[in-house]
């Protein structure tokens, strides 16, 4: 110590600029490896365009570096004096991650869907130009600020209200009618949020094209159809001999494409619906009418049993579900070879209730059962030929099921015959108490 009391300058420096150098040439690279793994795992969830969004976790370093180097500069210009190689290469790196964050976070502002960061109080952190667009946030105003409070009186805030555990798909963009977007909400750190949104709307326009397509196009062709089908019953093939085979196909034919015509109708009606009539399908009736129709497609060829009736009916459409019903036990025949059996089931299970159709059948590959429910999709397209399906049926029932908030199930295997169940909740079945309040207050 010298004679005014002060410790020697060489002494001082010995223990300050060591103990910067320690923490900051370890800690710094710490913080953007871990800020980088951040990112990693949120690319992991979303597209990888959206994956830019970890500079949102980076620009944080940025903030943390600039409070480093302010609170060190002092110390770092004592430093330099003895110290200057370490130094130079600690704000080199410095520098460098600094302008790599400002070129992500930069690339994160110019991303074409939107993202929100969300506190775990649901504040907004920080959005970038896409959500100005899409969601209707402004700066500054809109940060720190709840994000219900931003997006009131819109269908984002019910969602968010209730959880947002699912994506949100096809909604209107708040403030935007005529703009429709999908909406996520992923966890980010261990209490953020990630909003991401993306709009949609050419893909509706695009939809709504192809049903306007399908639905003109099967009007325009159901009368000519008509016309053709009724001139060729009008041909007895007994008076031209030579020709009874080649009558016998065009009708066969002009019948299926009559078919396919009211099936492609049928399935765009049932797309533009958002719902269904509130009425009571009386299942006994239904079922006996369903067991009919499968043994005159039958003709004798199958063993036809109709199993575990229960005296329950359901709240919905009595032609869509007697549609979608049929459409099972026309394949189940169809796809079942002669001497096969079918077992048509309508019983009640702990969560509702079940209408199931099992066959003996050829059976379907697992690779196939995820599609089949896709228009005009063959397992086998020769095997559909003969049987004179339109590859439509599935798609109808799906459609019918979607509006009673049911479900199609498929268990089926190569050779061993298929089941094809319609799981209802408890809120669609109606005991007769029910149904008898339904008769009286109808």
């Amino acid at each position: 110590m010298s004679r005014h009391g002060k410790v020697p300058w060489p002494i001082r420096l010995s223990v300050m600029p060591m103990s910067y150098r320690f923490d900051s040439s370890l800690r710094l690279p710490a913080l953007l490896m871990a800020a980088l793994a951040v990112g990693g795992v949120a690319g992991a969830f979303v597209d990888a365009p959206l994956a830019g969004v970890t500079v949102v976790a980076l620009a944080e370093i940025v903030v943390l570096l600039s409070r480093i180097r302010h609170r060190n500069r002092p110390m770092m210009a004592t430093a330099r004096a003895e110290a200057d190689p370490q130094y130079d290469r600690l704000m080199t790196r410095t520098r460098r991650i600094a302008s790599q964050l400002r070129d992500l976070r930069s690339a994160a502002g110019t991303l074409p869907d939107a993202v929100v960061l969300l506190d775990q109080a649901r504040h907004v952190r920080w959005f970038n130009h896409a959500a100005e667009e899409l969601l209707g946030l402004r700066r500054p105003t809109d940060r720190s600020r709840d994000l219900l409070d931003v997006l009131r009186n819109s269908e984002l805030a019910d969602w968010l209200t209730e959880g947002a555990r699912e994506p949100l798909n096809d909604v209107t963009a708040p403030g935007r009618p005529n703009r429709h977007i999908s909406v996520t909400l992923l966890p980010f750190g261990s209490r953020q949020r990630l909003l991401l949104a993306r709009d949609t709307s050419h893909l509706t326009r695009l939809e709504q094209i192809r049903r306007d397509f399908v639905a003109n196009v099967s009007h325009e062709l159901r009368t000519p159809l008509t016309v053709i089908h009724g001139y060729l019953e009008l041909l007895d093939p007994e008076d031209i001999p030579e020709l009874a085979s080649v009558i016998d196909e065009m009708r066969i034919q002009s019948k299926r494409m009559g078919q396919i015509v009211e099936d492609l109708l049928t399935l765009s009606r049932l797309e533009t619906q958002d719902h269904v009539a509130e009425e009571q399908v009386q299942m006994t009736p239904l079922l006996a009418t369903l067991r009919k129709e499968a043994e005159a497609l039958s003709q004798g060829r199958h063993k036809i049993a109709l199993e575990g009736s229960i005296a329950t009916d359901i709240l919905g459409s009595p032609k869509d579900l007697h549609s979608a019903f049929s459409n099972l036990v026309s394949n189940a025949v169809r796809y079942t070879p002669t001497g096969g059996r079918i077992d048509i089931r309508w019983e009640r299970t702990a969560h509702g209730a079940t209408f199931s159709v099992k066959d003996s059948g050829f059976g379907i590959p697992a690779s196939h059962i995820a599609r089949l429910t896709e228009r005009f999709y063959r397992v086998s397209s020769s095997r559909s030929r003969d049987s004179g399906g339109t590859g439509l049926g599935l798609s109808i029932v799906k459609h019918v099921l979607n509006l009673h908030q049911a479900r199609l199930e498929i268990d089926s295997e190569p050779g061993q015959g298929s089941t094809f169940a319609c799981v209802f909740g408890t809120e669609r079945l109606l005991d007769p108490e029910r149904a008898h309040d339904l008769h009286l207050h109808g």
